[in-house]
């Protein structure tokens, strides 16, 4: 809408050619700061749903323990036992799926299977990534990330997870785990299967979020939110309400650190983006009740948020409730009345609503019998109006006749 934030559409080429690990370095989130920080980054506005490439196996869907047999029959070794980079056993490539979509072979040989990270650890690797011909489209000494918070491709999420310490391994992805139909402009081409050369260097714990200060909270949880909001931008909705909850959960975890008025607010803000992008990415799921509380969380902490109250129309709209949803967008248009898009929505929800009591006052005429002609209620009342008399009538002859019979019974006592 137009009280803040950039549409999907209106994201700069710079921010589409973002690396591979575009948005976990503190240095790329300020760079993206101007498109992506001006308020919550994107509405709903558009009618045109996007084909779900959200259909990806998180990490926990990866057989570890077939993968990992699979991976020392295919060295030939026992676990940790060094080899000679080249030879026949490291040749050998993993199908890490069991699709033949993503493979890994190892280059040289890590420190043992107890070295690999687990997930939520935060992983530093060397990275090359090259095309089918052969030209490099990303090459950086040292990326860092948060392993099974999608932060990266599919791609790397689920194959650094079974390297070890010190390992080189050649990783071959088809589209679907790097960057899809869409590519990456101006370098990467819609559907491009990647090479990945991948060396991992480091993995650690990630940090203590009770320990963190306020300032450390919101520059963590708006890297999670900017992801969040990259993988809606591609229609990874699943993807993105799964960085929009990590974010939260940075949030709102408890702290032993107090923290300053102005960072207080801070939270706040980042918590009301987080949710609002939320509620978003729940109805392009079509996850109304789900989104129906993200837009009640906003409107608890801000009652006159333009945009959690038109989203919220819209879910009460979606499930029925026109009655409830039209006061809403009312609100929301009192509080920005230029805006096109309340207008819009607005006029759509008063027809519906018109045609929804419509049919309801006809499937009422319909239950108490009164649908069609008058002439029967008419037949009715003529009825009843000619019975009238005939109750006269015989109400007046029995007080005759009992006037009579009291005659009688005086005079014959005289």
């Amino acid at each position: 809408m137009a009280s803040g934030g950039d549409s999907p559409e209106d994201v700069s080429s710079d921010w589409a050619s973002a690396s591979l690990v575009d948005l976990t370095s503190p240095e790329l989130a300020k760079a993206g700061a101007s498109v992506m920080d001006s308020g919550e980054d994107f509405e709903v506005l558009d009618e045109e749903e996007e084909e779900d490439m959200s259909g990806l196996p998180p990490l926990e869907d990866v057989p570890a323990s077939k993968t990992a047999a699979a991976k020392d029959e295919a060295r030939g070794l026992e676990p940790g036992q060094p080899a000679e980079e080249g030879s026949e056993a490291v040749e050998e490539w993993m199908d890490i799926l069991g699709s033949g979509l993503l493979k890994k072979k190892v280059l040289v040989v890590g420190q043992g299977r107890e070295t690999r990270p687990v997930k939520n650890q935060d992983v530093t690797i060397r990275l090359k990534a090259t095309l089918e011909d052969g030209m490099v489209v990303e090459e950086n000494p040292s990326l860092t990330f948060t392993l099974g918070d999608c932060d990266v491709i599919q791609a790397l999420d689920l194959c650094v997870q079974l390297m070890e310490m010190g390992e080189t391994a050649l990783i071959r992805s088809d589209p679907k785990y790097c960057h899809g139909f869409q590519g990456r402009s101006p370098d990467i081409p819609p559907d491009a299967h990647l090479t990945l050369e991948v060396e991992l260097l480091a993995a650690r714990d990630a940090p203590d979020l009770e320990l963190l200060s306020g300032k450390e909270k919101v520059e963590l949880a708006n890297r999670k939110r900017e992801r969040g909001n990259f993988h809606y931008q591609r229609a990874d909705y699943v993807l993105a309400v799964n960085s929009y909850d990590i974010a939260l959960k940075v949030i709102g975890s408890s702290s032993k650190v107090e923290f300053s008025p102005e960072e207080e607010v801070e939270l706040l803000d980042a918590k009301v983006k987080c949710l609002n992008n939320l509620a978003a990415s729940q109805l392009k799921l079509d996850h109304y009740e789900a989104a129906l509380r993200s837009c009640n969380q906003v409107l608890e902490q801000q009652p006159d948020n333009i945009k959690a109250l038109f989203r919220k129309g819209k879910v009460l709209a979606q499930l029925g409730e026109y009655s409830e949803a039209i006061p809403i967008l009312k609100a929301a248009l009192k509080l920005e009345p230029s805006n096109k898009t309340i207008h819009m929505e607005l006029s759509k929800l008063a027809k519906k609503h018109a045609d929804q009591k419509s049919v309801e006052t006809e499937m009422y005429r319909k239950m108490l019998g009164t649908a069609g002609s008058s002439g029967p209620p008419a037949k009715c009342k003529d009825k009843s109006t000619r019975a009238i008399p005939w109750k006269w009538l015989f109400g007046a002859t029995a007080v005759a006749l009992g006037g009579v019979a009291l005659s009688v019974v005086i005079a014959a006592r005289n």
